[in-house]
């Protein structure tokens, strides 16, 4: 079954039959990232990290635009990438289908991430610390169905404040694919209440976004572990021993703050598999993994 997978931003002959083959060219380094937003503003945020990878690492790196979460686990699984900034969720998929894959790096901000909660302001909802009881017979949007902000840890708490399942507890739930795409829904009115990334919340407010005038947080859900820069195994082999730490470095020395915006993340500190056994137990008990 062919993968979804959009032109890397330096195409080329050699790349195109690369994916045919189900492999990349070992001489370059290929990345993704979750599509957490429309793909335009994916090759704008990663357009310019691939520049500063091949800077440092010595070795051409391309950025590959995938279609969906789970695309970006698929490539990864097949070869297609060798690194990619997955969620929460995506990580600990992706870690448990190819050997020796391991969390590198994540967000200054990751272990201690937040999803937002967003209502229309026609609900007559308000902001709250306790979960909104008052939001139950109102109609909810997730995100992606692998998002971890965006779906597993709504999911979660949802299920652990009102003791049912969402589909039980609203009177209609619904997928928007991304989190920009849960803010215009909300904002518009076609969905009551909506989950959310905070960055991405906070960075529309930030920016002066109509949306978030009628889009409007009314709860966070306590903190959870979420995205990562994790690397197959078995680059070492194929850019030389010690490649994986070289990326860890690289990424952990990120310090331009237009790169760093573009996630966005005040730095990048090291990660570990174990940082993220929380989602990987979560997934299992919401039945997401095996």
């Amino acid at each position: 079954m062919p993968l979804s997978i959009a032109p890397a931003l330096k195409p080329g002959l050699a790349f195109a039959l690369a994916l045919m083959a189900g492999t990349a060219t070992a001489d370059t380094l290929y990345f993704s990232a979750i599509p957490d937003e429309d793909e335009t503003r994916l090759i704008e945020r990663f357009s310019a990290v691939a520049d500063y990878l091949e800077g440092e690492l010595g070795v051409d790196v391309q950025f590959v635009p995938v279609k969906s979460y789970g695309a970006s686990v698929t490539a990864f699984r097949n070869d297609q990438i060798q690194l990619a900034w997955f969620g929460g969720l995506t990580g600990v998929q992706a870690r448990l289908m190819v050997p020796d894959a391991r969390a590198i790096a994540q967000g200054k901000e990751d272990p201690i991430f937040v999803s937002y909660f967003i209502a229309n302001a026609d609900t007559g909802l308000e902001p709250s610390d306790s979960f909104p009881e008052d939001a139950r017979g109102m109609s909810f949007t997730f995100g992606a169905k692998t998002s971890t902000s965006g779906r597993l840890m709504p999911e979660y708490w949802i299920r652990r404040e009102t003791g049912e399942a969402p589909e039980t507890f609203f009177d209609k739930v619904g997928f928007s694919g991304d989190h920009s795409q849960t803010l215009r829904l909300v904002a518009s009115g076609a969905w009551d209440i909506g989950a959310l990334n905070f960055a991405v919340y906070d960075k529309a407010v930030a920016e002066g976004a109509a949306e978030t005038d009628t889009a409007r947080v009314i709860w966070q859900t306590p903190p959870y572990p979420d995205y990562n820069w994790t690397i197959r195994g078995d680059v070492d082999a194929r850019f030389g021993e010690g490649f994986a730490d070289k990326v860890q470095a690289a990424l952990i020395a990120m310090d331009d703050p237009d790169l760093l915006a573009a996630f966005p993340r005040e730095a990048f500190i090291p990660a570990q598999n174990a940082d993220f056994q929380p989602i990987e137990d979560t997934a299992k008990e919401l039945g997401l993994i095996e």
